[in-house]
């Protein structure tokens, strides 16, 4: 069956997270009915709204029916929230053809089929910069489903240069995932993220460029010993055994069966490279020009909808641009009812007169807590909640709703709120088995998730200890604007 272009929501991981979200409006719902109504006074402060701290009353209950539950997905459209969420949504129906045109060009796959011939002679070099390739796709882009097609080109070239399969699985997907939780620009969940924070669009880049950095210096780290020690003895390689079933399979590796390319492909690069300059260009001028500012996250989706577009055609690849378009957009279009189902959590808790109760009550659980502490909080919250709901965005609009105004009564700022969310969504992806991508991947491979596990924990272990530190430097330098 002809692999379909752009990231795919599987059938599997739809449903399980459907279910959750169901599961999640009728408890919200029943807590409607057990908890009592209150309300905080509200205030605009520099154009966002806040909530005065020593203002909570309780108040009568209002009248919202059972069946008014399963219409709030629906209803939330309509709601204070709706411009957000239709403005997010199709911001990333954009991103999300773009990239399936881009893939079905063979674009990317171009580019790292030239990188590797640049390095071929210098594996390490090699090593450390096709790792940063794939990482700053993840970080800027948000690209992460998307590569699974790369992922046995990279094993392939892992065994040719003398390395395992975790090597080539590390400087693949684990690389873009490093890249995606370390997020710079990712539209997926930074752009989302603050957009429900009412922060500037991609506002705070200077400090997660710093973060983005250090984590590739534990991923190269990582990579390199493992690499090395593998080259050294390759039985020490954890899956040494497992892989000697697919070395063979592999074992007529050359650059070309990466891409071939066409004499579009040149231009069609360039292209891309130019779309990519407008689109930092858009992110830095944001918070100089306040016009440019609010329009920042749908310009830049049309940006990326103009790239992908443009470079496929240049590319060559004519009509199939609109079927990969067509496939892009039916493959990310089942992120539309959980993202909508995610949203009307807080909207039935708040039609039910209950979301400043339950702020109330949350902030009085940290009064007296360090703010170091409620960030980290967060971020635990949403390691836990990441386990059954994989969706960065659909996430987002879950947790980001209710941790924003809790940040703001307990004296975290927004953007510190955001980089708790965003470490907690991305850097579990490869360590849970709940993560499709994870499992996807695997199963190209002779590597059980047992081994995966064993082998990517003393990583992750460094990578969590490095999230604590630098959201607790976030508290103390007030990372924002805000």
């Amino acid at each position: 069956m002809e692999q379909k272009s752009g990231a795919q929501i599987s059938q599997k991981a739809f449903i399980q997270s459907l279910l959750i979200l169901l599961a999640l409006m009728i408890v919200a719902g029943i807590l409607t009915l057990v908890i009592p109504a209150g309300q905080y006074q509200r205030i605009e402060v520099d154009g966002r709204e806040t909530l005065l701290p020593d203002s909570f009353t309780l108040t009568e209950k209002p009248d919202y029916p059972i069946w008014r539950w399963f219409t709030a997905p629906l209803e939330v459209v309509t709601g204070p929230d709706g411009l957000t969420v239709i403005v997010i949504t199709v911001f990333i129906l954009m991103v999300g053809i773009a990239f399936a045109i881009m893939d079905k060009s063979g674009i990317l796959k171009a580019a790292l089929a030239r990188i590797v011939r640049r390095y071929a002679g210098q594996k390490y070099t090699l090593l450390l910069i096709i790792s940063f390739f794939f990482m700053a796709l993840g970080a800027f882009f948000g690209i992460f489903e998307e590569i699974v097609p790369l992922v046995p080109l990279m094993i392939a070239l892992s065994y040719s240069l003398g390395w395992d399969t975790l090597t080539g699985l590390g400087m693949s997907i684990l690389a873009t995932n490093m890249g995606f939780s370390a997020a710079i620009t990712n539209p997926f969940t930074i752009g989302v993220a603050q957009g429900i924070a009412d922060l500037p669009a991609f506002s705070g880049s200077a400090y997660r460029i710093v973060i983005f950095i250090f984590m590739y210096i534990l991923l190269a780290v990582f990579l390199t010993r493992h690499a090395r020690k593998v080259e050294a003895n390759p039985k020490s390689s954890p899956v040494y055994v497992e892989e000697q079933t697919t070395r063979e399979k592999y074992s007529h590796f050359t650059t070309d069966s990466i891409a071939h390319e066409n004499k579009g492909t040149t231009p069609a690069i360039i292209f891309l490279l130019v779309c990519v300059v407008l689109i930092f260009a858009t992110l830095f001028a944001g918070p100089f020009v306040p016009v440019l500012s609010d329009l920042a996250l749908p310009l830049v989706g049309l940006l990326f909808l103009v790239a992908g577009i443009g470079s496929g055609l240049i590319a060559g690849i004519g009509k199939d641009a609109w079927k990969a378009a067509g496939e892009g957009l039916a493959g990310i279009a089942p992120a539309i009812p959980l993202i909508l189902m995610a949203a009307s959590v807080k909207f039935i808790i708040a039609s039910g007169g209950i979301l400043d109760t339950i702020l109330h009550s949350a902030a009085n659980a940290f009064t007296g807590a360090n703010p170091i502490t409620a960030a980290l909080l967060i971020f635990g919250l949403t390691l836990g909640i990441e386990f059954f709901v994989s969706s960065g965005s659909a996430k987002a609009f879950l947790l980001m709703p209710i941790l924003i105004p809790l940040a703001d009564l307990v004296g975290v700022t927004r953007q510190t709120a955001v980089l708790a969310y965003v470490f907690g969504d991305g850097f579990s992806n490869l360590a849970y088995p709940t993560s499709a991508v994870l499992l996807i991947c695997l199963s190209l491979t002779a590597v059980t998730y047992p081994k995966w596990l064993r082998w990517v924990l003393g990583l992750w272990a460094w990578v969590i200890l490095s999230s604590l530190i630098f959201l607790a430097i976030g508290v103390l330098i007030h990372y924002g604007p805000f």
